[in-house]
């Protein structure tokens, strides 16, 4: 099975808020996602390729609205709450903060958990209590470890995305090794994924990781989990798309942006096409 994660961030702010969105006004942004990719998707088999797209909340009605009946397409949030809501305990004091429950609730199939972004969050407070390093790094594991384990807890199904900066490089296999092993402890992993997000390689200006580190680390993770099905992180795109489905290790990928020059943003039919040459058809 493959599987094609879409991650679209805040890819809703208009142009003119200092965004990227010149798809739809933003009330319809989910919706007109959702209604510019299902026709498409299903063209592939359901067995041999899932497609999950992971949104804002305030987008997450209408894009689960938007669904065609059979349509491929799963709607998923971006992070979880540590708790959640329970008979007799806690029924809604969470402000601010999306408890598994209200996911479910909304429609969301699945979840993503711990992308580097939500990472380097978590970080930037410990830091700011002097809490560095090693330390911080198993901290944050831990809270994303209780967060994979309320969504699984509630029926939905995890992206866990792990990874390692340009400081970390020397000892990836330590840093990934303690993401792993502590943000799924305890976990069933029949429901979650691994994304690898080389996070020393992405953005402007930086070299993108090459395949044999891909596989190298692929082949780590398959080891450290017992054959955890793991999709590279780092973005899917055009330029790699043909590159990483050579790999046999790497399960699928996670899109973000579809252009990243001119009128750089997410567009349907841009992320149809990176499907197409990843999938060979």
């Amino acid at each position: 099975m493959k599987h094609i994660f879409l991650n679209l961030k805040r890819f809703d702010v208009p142009v003119e808020y200092g965004g990227v969105n010149r798809l739809a006004a933003p009330a319809d942004w989910g919706k007109a996602i959702v209604e510019g990719t299902q026709a498409g998707l299903a063209h592939y088999d359901p067995a041999e390729v899932e497609f999950v797209m992971y949104l804002p909340e305030a987008h997450i009605p209408a894009a689960v609205a938007a669904r065609a009946p059979g349509s491929p397409v799963q709607v998923g949030c971006q992070g979880v709450y540590r708790d959640d809501t329970a008979p007799g305990g806690n029924f809604g004091a969470f402000t601010t903060n999306r408890p598994a429950a209200a996911a479910k609730a909304l429609g969301c199939d699945s979840v993503l958990i711990g992308h580097c972004e939500e990472r380097a969050d978590k970080l930037g407070i410990l830091a700011e209590a002097g809490v560095t390093g090693q330390e911080a790094s198993r901290i944050v594991s831990g809270i994303l470890n209780k967060e994979i384990k309320a969504a699984v807890a509630r029926g939905l199904t995890v992206l866990y995305c792990i990874g390692e900066k340009s400081e970390e490089q020397d000892a990836w296999q330590q840093v990934l090794g303690d993401q792993l092993s502590i943000g799924l402890e305890g976990v069933d992993k029949s429901k979650v994924t691994i994304a690898y997000e080389p996070i020393w390689s992405i953005g402007p200006g930086k070299t993108p990781a090459d395949k044999p580190y891909i596989t190298k680390i692929a082949r780590f993770v398959k080891e450290q989990t017992g054959g955890m099905d793991v999709v590279y992180g780092g973005g899917l795109k055009t330029d790699n798309a043909a590159m990483l489905a050579s790999i046999p290790e790497i399960d699928g990928g996670l899109i973000a942006l579809t252009r990243f020059a001119g009128e750089i943003g997410f567009y349907p039919e841009e992320y149809l096409d990176i499907i197409r040459l990843y999938m060979g058809r």
